[in-house]
């Protein structure tokens, strides 16, 4: 559960949007409808998307709500596949296909058509053969505050993250620097001056030189 640990490898939003009266309900259904899904036709490069617990990546029910939701705390991960195939091994099978058609044609040449009808079926082939890439990112969103901390630093999986969490909750998330999640404690602050921690902000977000 890397969510839980380390403030440095978390990226935090605050959460735009109003939660329902009736949102444990309406959030198991709407997470079991976004639970990640094998997909039946990969393609290579794509990225497939989906919730899973934060317990195992294959667990993909969201039905039992203590699993998922504790108090006012919502955690699941962001479990995202992607398949590809190795560059030169799929050359080479396809080199091979290539050569067997033109000795069984009598031809010098393949037609474009029939290069890309067999380099077609060469992925489909060996894509059921090829184990995906994966890779999971937790979050935890603090339904009474309205944040939530995001296990991944990286552009790509946080673009993904917000537009996911956007298609499942109904809400918008902002992103947020550290302190703006420390402004209701001022002991906190004080503790962070005397520490000579004047602002952690990022560049851009008014921190100082």
């Amino acid at each position: 559960m890397g969510v839980f640990a380390g403030a440095m490898t978390v990226r935090r939003y605050r959460v735009e949007g109003e939660v329902p009266e009736d949102f444990r309900d309406l959030f198991m259904a709407s997470l079991q409808e976004h639970a990640f899904r094998e997909p039946k036709n990969p393609a290579p490069g794509e990225e497939h998307v989906g919730w899973c617990l934060i317990q195992n990546l294959l667990d993909l029910d969201f039905s039992e709500r203590d699993k998922w939701l504790f108090n006012h705390y919502l955690t699941a991960a962001l479990r995202v596949d992607k398949r590809a195939l190795p560059a030169k091994l799929f050359k080479a099978h396809l080199e091979k296909r290539v050569a067997a058609w033109l000795a069984e044609n009598g031809r010098q040449r393949a037609p474009a058509a029939v290069k890309a009808e067999i380099k077609q079926a060469l992925e489909l082939e060996m894509l059921a053969k090829t184990l995906p890439r994966v890779a999971t990112y937790e979050f935890c969103w603090n339904i009474v505050d309205g944040w939530v901390a995001f296990h991944a630093t990286g552009e790509g999986p946080n673009d993904l993250f917000r537009k996911l969490f956007r298609q499942t909750f109904g809400c918008v998330l902002t992103p947020c620097s550290p302190l703006d999640l420390l402004v209701e404690e001022p002991a906190l602050l004080e503790g962070m001056e005397m520490a000579g921690i004047s602002d952690y902000r990022p560049r851009g977000e008014g921190a100082r030189a």
